[in-house]
């Protein structure tokens, strides 16, 4: 038998634009941060510039990468989820993810984990290693981080769960259960 120890939604906890705010916000700082120690790594290197529609591009592309970035532990972990793309109202695509069984506290972690593991790490080596391209670089990872703001809210309300818990992702957020 599972009991439900917690419901949690951040959108409706925290509010969508709180959420937005927060995300600029990160993002915005996490590139202050992360761009001044590698212009003083880089100060001698000249920036190569390819004009602004391969950057907005790849910015445009970006939070389609980090959503499938969240596929790759289900898809390791033979998990089943549900992918569904919809285009809204100002003809966007929007992609989602549902996990359709019960994942550990630690595979959900993992699962939150992922972009920034597999986006934002790899930008911040390749920033270090190709110096004529490391502001591009710093700005795909410092917008993956204000992108994974919403994962570090849900990843803090799982590291605060009880350890052997299970947690189950019903559309509209996560429910955290306890076997009983």
């Amino acid at each position: 038998m599972m009991n439900c120890w917690k419901s949690v939604n951040v959108q409706r906890e925290v509010g969508i634009n709180r959420i937005y705010i927060l995300s600029f916000l990160i993002g915005f700082l996490s590139f202050i941060f992360l761009f001044i120690p590698f212009s003083i790594i880089h100060q001698t290197s000249n920036m190569k510039d390819h004009g602004i529609f391969p950057l907005i591009l790849s910015l445009i592309l970006l939070p389609f990468v980090h959503k499938l970035a969240h596929f790759i532990p289900l898809l390791l972990t033979n998990r089943t989820f549900k992918l569904k793309c919809r285009i809204n109202k100002r003809k966007f695509p929007i992609i989602s993810l549902l996990s359709t069984v019960k994942m550990s506290k630690r595979t959900s972690i993992i699962t939150l984990l992922a972009p920034t593991i597999i986006i934002t790490m790899p930008c911040l080596i390749a920033s270090y290693l190709f110096p004529n391209y490391f502001a591009y670089f710093v700005i795909f990872a410092s917008v993956n981080i204000g992108l994974s703001s919403t994962d570090f809210l849900y990843m803090n309300r799982f590291l605060r769960a009880p350890r052997k818990c299970i947690v189950e992702n019903d559309g509209s957020g996560y429910d955290i259960l306890i076997v009983k």
